[in-house]
């Protein structure tokens, strides 16, 4: 298999730490986003939506990281822990998947991501979009009462939660100070997976570091996002 992936994108590196944790051998090929590289024909091939990661099964080509991280466990790990089969445990792991991707990371992405690297800014608006979406995610977590966010048993819903809050730990947001179950949830996953944690660790970085300096991208026409003007 390949995995055309971001070195620091959160849905890429949820996929990664997938792959990592079922023990899965594949290919990553690196996908150049300062180039443009996921805007070319050839990708477009792959993925009509040019968006990042797709994977590549055989000529099966996939797209959207929590059909990825889904179908990796279901061909070829179906009785993974990590993608439980009792239906109301996979309900509540489909759940965290589908809370991060439509609630809770489209506001990471648009407070920590957008001024990063197009021509957004980080506003009162946004910050109080970012707080109700991670309130929502304090409950479900102090709710659960349990050691990860789909149960007490590791998922693959933690992935991309994880590589979400870190984006925020990149910036120096401190999530502790309001939502400190999610802070004890994220600080127990990064000392119980060290081995996982190491590759988003190696993301949150290289996000770190582009806060400081911002890279070049007035190179690269994107269809739909403002580039950022140095």
């Amino acid at each position: 298999m390949k995995l055309y992936a971001v070195s620091d994108g959160p849905p890429s590196l949820a996929v990664r730490m997938a792959f990592e944790a079922l023990n899965i051998p594949y290919e990553h090929i690196s996908v150049d986003y300062g180039k443009a590289e996921h805007l070319t024909e050839d990708y477009k091939k792959m993925n009509p939506q040019m968006e990042i990661p797709v994977l590549d099964d055989d000529g099966f080509y996939l797209s959207e990281s929590n059909a990825i991280l889904q179908y990796i466990c279901d061909k070829y790990t179906p009785t993974s822990e990590l993608y439980p089969k009792d239906p109301k445990e996979r309900a509540l792991v489909n759940h965290r998947l589908c809370f991060n991707l439509a609630f809770l990371y489209p506001e990471i992405s648009a407070y920590v991501m957008a001024p990063i690297f197009f021509d957004y800014q980080r506003t009162e608006m946004g910050l109080k979009k970012l707080n109700r979406a991670l309130a929502a995610f304090e409950t479900y977590v102090k709710r659960a009462g349990t050691k990860y966010v789909a149960g007490n048993g590791l998922t693959i819903a933690d992935f991309p939660l994880v590589t979400s809050i870190m984006c925020l730990e990149a910036i120096a947001f401190d999530v502790g100070e309001n939502f400190p179950n999610v802070q004890k949830w994220y600080t127990g996953f990064k000392q119980a997976h060290p081995k996982l944690w190491t590759i988003a660790e190696k993301g949150m970085e290289e996000i770190a570091d582009f806060e400081k300096n911002p890279p070049d991208l007035t190179a690269m026409v994107h269809p739909i996002h403002p580039i950022r003007k140095l």
